[in-house]
């Protein structure tokens, strides 16, 4: 660094010489050198300046463009943890096709308490006992609330007039925190599909609703999905359709004395299931514990008849074994078949309900429900083809309807596929399935021959599975099982406008020892309508009915499930958007005689 002298030697020479004090040239230099200090000073403080005015503009611009977002942004409430943890409260509803609510949430608040802040505890649990009887206990209160404990539940929930009435208490240890609980406002009307829900992690804050059974917990990271900005989940269910249907299935299992009953409603194209119903239900607002290990689950209201529920189910299977015979050629309706009785087979004996003559048609095999019949046309068939005609039509796995029940509804299949096992099962007998296995399975036999899959989800329109046999086989069929009805065990089936066919099954139950009770039966109608187009197909089973009107008790599935279905279809088609037809049977009985 150079620096510049004070007092330059040339100029204090040249300033003597000229008689001038050479003092003021240091003190010019001096002042010069100031002012040169100080404007650079100046320059830096005006810089400095400069950047601050600079950072405070662009601090003030982020703020106003971020409180320009916020005005523009719906307001929302914000996340409650606990415990480090994001606790998600919000759960999408469940509607039925049409939108109607099936499942929603309620805001409700929790009761606890926090004793160290209570003034009169022990008014407090007088008044508290008092106020829920049936749940606290006087003694018990007491003992929390002068105790060491500082925060106990008392209520998970509470009605806006059991808050009030607490809150009239006046204590301040007393205190209540929000709630979102889950609300089923149809009650029983849906309780299997639905299932039901609980709380899971909760604070005082808030608290996690998951499912516990039906479509609540199938679908349950889709419901508590905040990705799915609330969307309801849509079912395939017509709740109309579902009330009316369980009205006349309730009436008709008290009418025919039945333990239970179920039902099953579903679109032969989508596999859409329109209604389902298992009696006795309960409400999942208050629903009931599992029953302890080692009772029969099928004696609790929780079991689901229609998909858990196994059974033989007896003649409807006939129309199976006929349609995989027309598919393979063996048969026409027309062909004639031995039908003469007993069929033995080692120690066994299949019999007929009536004695039918030597030889039956295919069609009236269907009609007069032929067991020996149908064995011998399951004989021509085999059981190895048997078996996988069985399995096309999903009977030997369980159903992938959208219930975490689906898994426990498997088909109990013999050990071993034997030659008699073909032929009872040819008549419903030696295989275990659910009504909705049942319901499927026709589906896919009269909706033209293409594999159907149950499903409650709401479809956008025909599933086009597979094609298991062809639109010939599935139009004779049809045929046959409207035969069925107007000529044969399913009489009082028959529904005007409606064009009814179907086929009856009657099955002996298990005993648990093994063998068959002689005076308890599952009675199953198969049915669909209408027949000269299949749109869509009811199942109706009555668990242990009996017709008590006669002179004697009578079982069968002609006497017990099929007066219920034929009710239920009279209800239900209107609800539908299915207008009653005039068959040709009818139009010429309204023409005069003379003409």
């Amino acid at each position: 660094m150079i620096r510049t002298p004070l007092r330059p030697l040339a100029r204090i020479l040249k300033a003597r010489e000229d008689g001038e004090d050479p003092g003021l040239i240091e003190r010019e230099n001096r002042r010069k050198r100031r002012d040169a200090d100080r404007d650079r000073k100046r320059l830096r403080a005006q810089g400095r300046l400069l950047v601050l005015g600079l950072c405070f503009f662009a601090a003030y611009a982020t703020i106003g463009v971020r409180m320009g977002i916020l005005a523009n942004v719906e307001p929302a409430e914000p996340k409650v943890a606990s415990a480090g943890q994001q606790i998600v409260t919000q759960r999408a509803d469940i509607t039925d096709r049409n939108g109607r609510i099936l499942a929603t949430n309620l805001v409700t608040r929790s009761l606890y308490a926090q004793p160290h802040l209570m003034v009169e505890p022990e008014r407090a649990a007088r008044e508290l006992a008092a106020l829920f009887p049936d749940e606290m206990d006087e003694e018990r209160l007491r003992g929390w609330f002068t105790g060491e404990r500082k925060f106990i539940w008392l209520r998970r929930q509470m009605s806006p007039e059991q808050m009030q009435a607490v809150h009239d208490i006046g204590e301040p240890g007393l205190l209540f925190g929000p709630r979102e609980m889950r609300l089923y406002p149809n009650g029983p009307l849906a309780a299997h599909i639905l299932g039901g829900s609980r709380f899971e992690k909760e604070d005082v804050n808030a608290a996690e609703v998951i499912g516990t059974a039906g479509v609540e917990k199938a679908f349950d990271e889709y419901l508590r999905d905040p990705a799915q900005g609330g969307a309801p989940l849509a079912l395939s269910l017509d709740m109309t359709v579902q009330s009316a249907a369980r009205e006349v299935l309730g009436g008709g299992m008290r009418l025919m004395n039945a333990r239970g009953a179920a039902a099953v409603l579903m679109d032969v194209h989508t596999g859409e299931v329109i209604s389902m119903l298992s009696l006795p239900d309960f409400d999942p607002n208050d629903r009931p514990r599992p029953l302890a290990s080692g009772n029969d689950p099928s004696e609790s209201p929780l079991f689901n008849r229609a998909v858990q529920g196994v059974y033989e189910l007896g003649s409807v299977f006939k129309i199976f074994a006929v349609a995989q015979a027309m598919e393979l050629g063996l048969v026409n309706p027309d062909t004639m078949i031995d039908t003469k009785g007993p069929l033995v087979w080692g120690r066994y004996r299949i019999r007929d309900f009536h004695d039918y003559g030597p030889t039956l048609s295919v069609k009236n095999v269907i009609v007069e429900s032929s067991n020996i019949g149908t064995a011998h046309i399951a004989m021509d068939i085999g059981a190895e083809r048997q078996k996988d005609f069985l399995a096309s039509l999903g009977f030997t796995k369980p159903t992938e309807i959208e219930m975490v029940e689906a898994p426990t509804g498997k088909p109990l299949l013999p050990p071993k596929w034997s030659e008699i096992s073909t032929m009872t099962i040819s008549y419903g007998h030696g295989l275990s399935a659910s009504p909705l296995h049942l319901a499927a399975a026709y589906s896919t036999i009269v909706n033209g021959g293409t594999r159907v899959h149950p499903t409650l989800v709401k479809q956008a329109g025909p599933q086009n599975g597979e094609r298991i046999i062809s639109e010939r086989t599935s139009r004779a069929s049809v045929d046959m099982l409207r035969a069925v009805v107007t000529e044969g065990t399913a009489s009082f089936g028959d529904v005007v406008g409606y064009e009814v066919a179907g086929k009856t099954g009657s099955a002996d139950k298990p005993k648990p020892t093994g063998g068959y009770y002689k005076d308890r039966v599952i009675a199953t109608f198969a049915s669909t309508f209408p027949a000269s187009d299949p749109k869509y197909v009811l199942i109706v089973t009555l668990d242990e009915g009996e017709d008590t009107i006669g002179s004697m008790p009578r079982r069968t599935a002609g006497w017990t499930a099929v007066p219920v279905a034929a009710a239920m279809i009279e209800r239900i088609a209107p609800l539908l958007g299915l207008r009653p037809a005039v068959e040709p049977s009818q139009e010429a009985a309204l023409i005069p005689a003379n003409l």
